[in-house]
Parts: C-alpha cells; structure tokens; sequence
C-alpha cells in the first residue's frame, strides 16, 4: 500500500468484521469500503478536493472514521479539531448534530452534522446524504507525500505544510512498524480508545489493524490507548498494550 485510501481497494470488499463501534454493532470490510466510497462523494460534493482540508469530529465511531477514510481517498488531509477547522476556514467541517446550534462557520465553509437531522436547514445531514450517495469510487490522484492528517495552521487560515502534518506514506510506514512489531494478522482484535486526535493512535489503532485485515473495536473516548488480542473473541488472551510513545513519523 502506497497510500491510505488503498486500504479502501474493492478487492479487499468482504464479509470479515473491519469495525465494531462502541454500542456493539459490527460492520464487516464490504460496509466499510462501500459506506467510505460514500463519504468520499459526500465530501467532494461539498467541495473537498486535494489538499483542502477537512475538520473532523475526533471522537472514535463510525462516522467519523467514514469521513476521514473518504477524505483520504480524495486526497484532502483531515483536520480531528472542528473548532480549529472553523477558525482557519476548512472547506468542510464534520460535528456531531448536539455541537451544531453552537458552531458559526465563516462563508466558504460547508458545515456537515452526523447523529440526526441538523438544527439549521443549511447545514448538511450527514446520514442523509451518505445513504443516498453512490457508492462507486471517486477519481483522485494522492501520492504518498501529501498530508493526510492536518496540523498547525499559521493562525491566518494556511496550513504550515511540514508543522504537524503527517503524510499517506509515514502513516502508512508507522502502521507497518505497530504490525510487525505486534504480529498483527487478520484474526487479530485491536481496541481503539481515547479519540483520533492523536496521529500515532491513528495508525496503531486504525490503520495498522485494517492493513491486516483484523478487526478494529472502538472502545469509546472513555478509555484510552490502543491494546491488541490475538483473537477477535473478547474472551481471548489478554490484550497487549501499543506504547505510542514509541511511533515516530519520518
């Protein structure tokens, strides 16, 4: 894999549980890759394109991680900080419907809201136009150097390409790193707690499981790290903790 939205190849479409979300409710790689051909047309439709950024919610379910696997594979880095997305006038800024009433993007900026029907009749419902999307692949050229996680902004509104942003290729690179380190396979089970703020977290507990083919259990953001199972069985061996601390972007 050269780039993130390769995990999303049709060839990998199967009945295998790619995520598990923290109410128990399983989605196998078909509903992940056809759901995040979806969110790719959703975003595009909205205006994202390569290198404009998308601000998405952090917290780790499945919208938010439909929204940040389309963004990658149209080649528009995401942002996890709507607040900041908002702030440096994102082309497309993702929050959770209850945080809707409270966000005031500038012009230019599409406001999307996921968990009901929105507030305010311009801002996008997610889940509506997810549902109705097609669910064909959007055309795109991403190379393996270009952002795919958004860091710091220069406080007017432009990314400082370099200040935080982490790259296709490196979080590809630190994903392979966590697998081999940790034996990861596709019967593997990796908890996904804390929020996708961090980057390292990222490609441990996302990234690095779906290369595999193993299946990824949000944990919620009530906990926190990443820990491993041999097994997808929850009464399996005891989970392994990933030290993030220890992955470095290059």
């Amino acid at each position: 894999m050269d780039v993130v939205g390769d995990l999303l190849a049709r060839d990998r479409r199967s009945r295998d549980t790619a995520l598990v979300t923290a109410d128990g409710r399983e989605r196998t790689y078909h509903d992940l890759i056809t759901n995040a051909y979806k969110a790719a047309n959703v975003l595009r439709y909205l205006g994202a394109r390569e290198e404009s950024v998308v601000a998405v919610d952090p917290a780790p379910e499945w919208h938010a991680t439909l929204a940040f696997l389309g963004a990658a594979r149209l080649g528009a880095p995401v942002r996890f900080d709507p607040e900041a997305g908002i702030a440096a006038g994102d082309r497309v800024v993702l929050v959770a419907v209850d945080d809707e009433p409270g966000v005031d993007p500038r012009p230019g900026t599409n406001l999307v809201a996921f968990g009901g029907p929105p507030e305010r009749p311009e801002t996008t419902h997610w889940e509506q136009e997810l549902w109705s999307e097609n669910p064909a692949t959007p055309p795109s050229s991403v190379a393996p150097d270009d952002a795919v996680i958004c860091g710091a902004d220069d406080g007017e509104g432009d990314r400082d390409a370099g200040d935080g942003d982490v790259s296709h290729g490196a979080l590809l690179d630190a994903a392979a790193t966590v697998i081999e380190k940790h034996d990861l396979t596709a019967g593997s089970r990796v908890a996904f707690g804390g929020d996708l703020s961090d980057p390292r977290a990222v490609a441990a507990g996302l990234v690095a499981p779906l290369s595999v083919g193993a299946t990824v259990a949000l944990a919620g953001e009530s906990t926190s790290g990443v820990e491993i199972s041999e097994s997808t069985d929850e009464t399996g061996d005891r989970p392994r903790s990933v030290d993030l601390g220890s992955i470095a972007f290059r």
